[in-house]
């Protein structure tokens, strides 16, 4: 029977020896009763796992005798047969907990590489996409050339849509270069080379303009290749991979290159944007780069260079791509011209006098309120030419022929700046520098020759200035590489039937002012006397004779050598004989 707890009342009365027995005596009865309780649901499972031994069967009184005759339930039964536990073993634990870890690794794995894998089909997808809509109509090289267009800034611009006409000036050059850009021009690349301000750019965003750039990108070239691939993703609508997170994926994302390398990727995508046109439009695109000649003439320019004839060839022989350059320097068309099999050569040069007068002409009666005299026209001409960076600058002046002369200062001033020669009074130090004016100002007194022995204007009235072969040249100047540096700061044009000229008209008319003036022969022949000179100096080396006693000589003696032909100079010292004394 269970003791009946103490009340706090009746522990006082208690003495401290009976107190202690009574507390022993109350656990050990706690106890037992604790494991007798243990025990029988212990017997109860048993019975129920095994037959025969349920509840109410002759088992049942043996099991109570014997958990009454043991005194309870005791440690030895954990070790039984026939005992488990209600938690499980630790090893199914443990395969249970392997399990899970197990399906959660797949279950993300799995995740995280479906999720990685449609995000790379679908960046791809969306990289085409992209560049698919780089070339549908409008361009934001149109955008930024037709601000202002309302109020035409250059007899070149087209006028505003209350105008029946559509062009101050009408190429002839302009037919050709709308048949290129909107794609009935196939199966060529093509070069465009001239003169800097003959209208080569104004020509390609017209012909633009009128298909609303459907089909048509373009950029400017520059030196640096990184600048040079940035522009080239903008007008492609490309990001070379930049803004890809799959390289979280991987060791090394796709951006880890060269931006020569970013340029090829830029071209295959291109290249599938251009099939897939070719089978639902069937015109190929059309990209544009201008400025070319903006590149360095260096290894890696020769390298972009070289990368782009390649696709251009490539996709000139497959009606995909109709590349376009636009150039002002004649190296560009020397590079070009190594591995060019379908490349087509357009030069653009001034305007003929009619269409230059005409131009003129209508500019200022509309938009100054004035006719015009012919002879002032006439004489615009003459002193600027057809040059529409000029025209443009003149047609908007109110005094034309001071303009004009405005322009022409401007030239000789920038030719004098380039390449004045010092005299016989130079210093040494700037010898190479003078050898470059010197071959510049020989050249151009030589240009200015040629006026005597050439025609000074074609059947139609219009300029020709005096040109020269291009190795006739070279030979004039004796070096062969400064023409090349002369093409790149506008002071001489080299055309790309290989003749070098002046750059324009005024630069002409400032050779002729500079050559005529009072003892410009006489100065050019000191300069070239000076660094004569300068380099006889430099290529002597003088000998010191030494060890020379009294009456002591050297002799030198040139005689035939062991071959035929040869020639062998001895230098022989002879000492004067001492006297006997006697």
């Amino acid at each position: 029977m269970p003791i009946p707890l103490i009340s706090q009342t009746m522990r006082p009365a208690l003495r401290p020896r009976h107190t202690s027995r009574f507390l022993s005596a109350r656990r050990v009865g706690a106890t037992r009763s604790t494991w007798r309780s243990y025990g029988l649901e212990h017997r109860r499972r048993q019975s129920t796992s095994q037959p025969g031994r349920g509840s109410g069967g002759p088992g049942e009184v043996g099991d109570s005798h014997e958990s009454k005759s043991s005194g309870g339930f005791n440690e030895k039964s954990r070790f039984h047969p026939n005992y488990t536990q209600n938690d499980s073993p630790l090893s199914s634990k443990m395969l249970e907990a392997a399990a899970t870890a197990l399906a959660s690794i797949v279950v993300l794995g799995t995740g995280f590489g479906l999720g990685g894998f449609l995000y790379h089909k679908f960046y791809k997808w969306l990289v085409l996409y992209k560049m698919e809509r780089a070339f549908q109509p409008g361009d934001p090289v149109l955008e930024l050339a037709a601000i202002g267009k309302q109020i035409p800034t250059s007899i070149a611009s087209t006028q505003g849509p209350d105008s029946e006409e559509d062009h101050w000036i009408l190429r002839d050059e302009q037919s050709k270069i709308d048949a290129i850009v909107n794609g009935t021009d196939r199966g060529h690349y093509h070069l465009l080379i001239g003169e800097k301000g003959t209208g080569k750019s104004s020509m390609l965003l017209d012909a633009m303009h009128k298909v609303n750039g459907e089909g048509v990108s373009m950029f400017e070239a520059h030196a640096d290749l990184e600048i040079f691939r940035i522009r080239l993703g903008k007008a492609l609508d490309f990001e070379f991979h930049e803004d890809y997170i799959g390289s979280y994926f991987s060791e090394r994302g796709p951006r880890d290159t060269t931006a020569l390398l970013d340029i090829e990727r830029a071209f295959n995508k291109l290249e599938k944007v251009a099939l897939k046109r070719r089978r639902t439009v069937g015109r190929p695109l059309i990209l544009i780069i201008n400025c070319v000649h903006l590149l360095r003439d260096d290894d890696d320019g020769q390298d972009l260079i070289e990368l782009l004839q390649q696709r251009a060839e490539q996709w000139a022989a497959a009606n995909l791509v109709t590349m376009v350059f636009n150039s002002d320097d004649y190296w560009v068309y020397e590079r070009l011209k190594k591995l060019a099999t379908r490349m087509e050569v357009t030069s653009i040069t001034d305007l003929p006098r009619s269409q230059a007068i005409a131009a003129l002409s209508k500019y200022r009666q509309k938009y100054f309120r004035e006719a015009p005299n012919l002879d002032i026209l006439s004489e615009v001409y003459d002193r600027v030419g057809g040059r529409l960076t000029f025209l443009n600058r003149v047609a908007k002046s109110p005094d034309m022929l001071k303009t004009c002369d405005n322009i022409i200062d401007v030239e000789r001033r920038w030719f004098l700046n380039q390449c004045w020669i010092l005299g016989m009074e130079m210093d040494d130090d700037v010898m190479d520098q003078q050898k470059y004016a010197s071959a510049a100002m020989v050249l151009a007194a030589a240009l200015v020759a040629a006026e005597s022995t050439q025609s000074a204007s074609h059947d139609d009235g219009s300029h020709n200035i005096p040109q020269i072969p291009l190795h006739i040249a070279r030979q004039i100047m004796t070096r062969a590489d400064f023409i090349k540096s002369y093409d790149h700061i506008n002071l001489f044009t080299i055309t790309s039937t290989a003749f070098v000229r002046a750059d324009s008209v005024p630069m002409q008319r400032a050779f002729r002012s500079i050559c005529n003036e009072p003892g410009f022969d006489e100065h050019l022949e000191k300069t070239l006397q000076r660094i004569s000179d300068i380099e006889s100096l430099g290529r002597t080396r003088e000998i010191v004779a030494k060890d020379l006693v009294l009456g002591g000589k050297y002799k030198i003696l040139l005689r035939d050598g062991e071959r035929r032909g040869e020639k062998i100079t001895e230098v022989v010292l002879e000492e004067k004989e001492k006297e006997d004394d006697d």
